[in-house]
């Protein structure tokens, strides 16, 4: 578990961490984070990104395949009213 940490930045030094945390893709906490994991000398944590999928399985429903037929019919169907 996480603990929220809350700090204050000078606006120049806020803006450049924002900067690089966008250029490496990334929030400004995990940037944070990962300095902060460097400085100490523990390895930045690697999560699997592949533990979220699946979580919501719909069992079989493909929404998203379908949306413009499905967006097409609920128009159709409330323009003919």
């Amino acid at each position: 578990m996480m603990a929220r940490t809350q700090i204050t930045l000078e606006p120049e030094l806020h803006r450049r961490v924002r900067q690089r945390a966008g250029e490496m893709g990334v929030s400004l906490a995990e940037y944070i984070r990962r300095v902060v994991a460097r400085d100490l000398g523990n390895p930045a944590s690697t999560a699997n990104p592949s533990a979220i999928f699946d979580l919501g399985e719909s069992g079989k429903s493909d929404i998203a395949k379908d949306k413009r037929l499905m967006l097409g019919q609920a128009f159709a169907k409330r323009h003919s009213k």
